[in-house]
């Protein structure tokens, strides 16, 4: 095929509209925002932008280069693939709209308009030459140019497939959507992965690395399934894995206040800390609680409104920080049951899956208050802290009051910062 028949992110608005337009969701999608925010970033700056990890997805609030923009324009190229021994049983159409046009409004939604997701689909399925257990793919399986099995040896054979069809150049993140019926079912093993960042070896014809890359498995259970290529999506832009990733009897440390942890179940919006480190959040929207400093009150915005103060980021150490925000029951927080102010520590320096945020539960003997649904663990849907209730971290200094919850679902709070 000619190169100007190539499909681009330029060429590409119809076949996306003609898709999204025949989507009909099975599953909840978030409403846009009556009033989106300007289609513009703020990344990260001053004294509470923690730096940490540079060679790996992490809580540093900067994100290195190498990964994709979040805010702004962001131009996803999805392609599909099937198997011979996984013969796709459904449309590459349908395969989409099990994502879309959810995946996009979730993002327009969570950022308060300052991210434009735009997907590209070439709606075909790409057969891999292999049937699907030659490759390889496991939990874990990795992206080595140098086996003959794996993520590099399955990419290789989907670039030299969609080259001769694709720009490569125009895009910013890439979906690979396997046919559902290759691999187990996400109850029994979630195989759904990102390879994002540095280059991984593989080049497309067009010169550009392939990067910056998810591959979604089988099917996500409960509502909102389609957030599971927001959580991968988001490695891209440079989040880590909130969840232990090693120790399936570990604890929980963030559950369903973010969906780095949990994106299954209904919906969730991202934490303060997280629209911050995306650009999604203002200058003006960022307090700073520098160690040492006075006592100083606060009026925390629910995280569901646009508008004013979204977090207080109070700095213990040179890689770690409590962050405060305020978590209403809203469009993308369905399952919050106890309103109220959210408390966590975030350390910059831990890696992705071994806990690098950690949610301060109010209630910590309680079972929580969201037991209704099985894919949300409810130990923690009860942890925000409510007016007259204190948290002290002993070993900083610092601590956070609720002062007061206001009737246009405002809170006031104050804060104390850590000792110098």
């Amino acid at each position: 095929m000619r190169r100007s028949q190539k499909i681009s992110a330029a060429l590409a608005a119809s076949a996306v509209a003609t898709a999204a337009a025949a989507a009909t969701m099975a599953m909840d999608s978030p409403s846009p925002p009556s009033a989106t925010r300007p289609a513009v970033g703020t990344p990260p700056s001053g004294p509470c932008a923690l730096g940490g990890i540079r060679d790996n997805v992490s809580e540093s609030a900067t994100t290195p280069a190498g990964y994709a923009r979040s805010y702004g324009t962001v131009k996803a190229l999805t392609l599909f693939i099937d198997f011979p021994d996984a013969r796709a049983p459904i449309t590459p159409r349908a395969r989409f709209a099990e994502f879309f046009p959810a995946v996009t409004d979730y993002f327009r939604a969570s950022s308060y308009g300052r991210l434009d997701y735009r997907p590209t689909p070439l709606l075909k399925w790409i057969r891999m030459p292999r049937p699907v257990s030659e490759y390889g793919i496991a939990r874990g399986a990795t992206f080595d140019p140098a086996s003959p099995t794996g993520y590099y040896a399955l990419a290789e054979e989907i670039v030299r497939a969609a080259d001769p069809s694709v720009d490569f150049r125009g895009f910013d993140v890439i979906n690979v959507l396997a046919t559902p019926n290759a691999g187990p079912a996400a109850t029994r093993t979630v195989l759904s992965v990102t390879f994002s960042g540095g280059d991984m070896g593989l080049r497309t014809a067009d010169g550009v690395p392939f990067r910056n890359v998810s591959f979604i498995w089988s099917r996500q259970a409960g509502k909102s399934a389609f957030r599971v290529l927001n959580h991968e999506n988001a490695h891209s832009f440079g989040l880590p894995d909130l969840y232990y990733a090693h120790r399936r009897d570990a604890p929980t440390l963030v559950g369903h206040w973010d969906p780095m942890d949990e994106d299954w179940g209904p919906s969730n919006d991202f934490l303060g800390w997280h629209k911050w480190k995306l650009g999604w959040l203002a200058a003006h929207q960022v307090r700073c609680a520098l160690r040492g400093g006075r006592a100083a009150e606060h009026t925390l915005s629910p995280a569901a409104a646009p508008d004013g103060t979204k977090i207080v980021v109070i700095p213990t150490g040179t890689h770690t920080a409590f962050v405060v925000e305020a978590r209403t029951r809203g469009p993308l927080d369905p399952a919050v049951c106890r309103p109220g102010v959210l408390v966590y520590q975030v350390a910059t320096d831990i890696p992705t899956g071994h806990g690098p945020l950690r949610v301060v539960d109010a209630t910590p003997r309680s079972r929580g208050c969201f037991t209704r649904d099985k894919y949300v663990d409810a130990g923690l849907t009860d942890a925000t802290f409510r007016p007259g209730a204190t948290y002290t971290d002993r070993e900083s200094g610092a601590s956070v009051t609720v002062l007061e919850e206001r009737p246009d679902g405002t809170y006031r709070v104050r804060i104390s910062p850590a000792r110098s």
